[in-house]
């Protein structure tokens, strides 16, 4: 692998939906027998031992009192929205089908582009929005009923 793979952002958002599908196989056959919050839980658990051990091995752990309070707002905003979405989506799991549930929640792209175009100010050009656009029609073709 090159530095540069290492450096691009390509390539660990490839790498973030490869793991993200694989939640949603993992979790849909994890939460046959349980009570999805209660496997939400369990998932938060074992990311929390994870990353901090990572932070650990990898010396990234920083003093918390050098973080200003409006990273700490909006960490905390970010974690509390994290927490909703997960529990809405194992809720989703739980009763629907891994094929037809992850789909429809990456209509998140297409809120994330509108989002950032309201809040940050960010303006993708039109081949962006054709293909946010595409998103967006084939998540609606999934949640159609047959």
């Amino acid at each position: 692998m090159t530095e540069s793979a290492l450096t691009s952002w390509q390539f660990w958002a490839v790498l973030s939906a490869v793991f993200a599908a694989l939640t949603a196989i993992f979790a849909k056959v994890g939460i046959e027998n349980i009570n999805s919050d209660f496997a939400t839980f369990i998932r938060t658990i074992v990311i929390l031992l994870c990353l901090g051990a990572f932070l650990f091995a990898t010396d990234q752990f920083q003093n918390p009192g050098t973080v200003s309070t409006k990273t700490y707002v909006f960490l905390l905003l970010s974690g509390l929205a994290t927490g909703a979405s997960w529990v809405c989506y194992f809720r989703a799991l739980k009763i629907g089908n891994a094929a037809q549930v992850a789909p429809i929640d990456k209509l998140s792209v297409v809120l994330v582009a509108i989002f950032a175009v309201v809040f940050l100010g960010e303006r993708p050009p039109a081949k962006d929005w054709i293909g946010i656009g595409l998103i967006a029609a084939g998540a609606v073709l999934i949640a159609v009923k047959r």
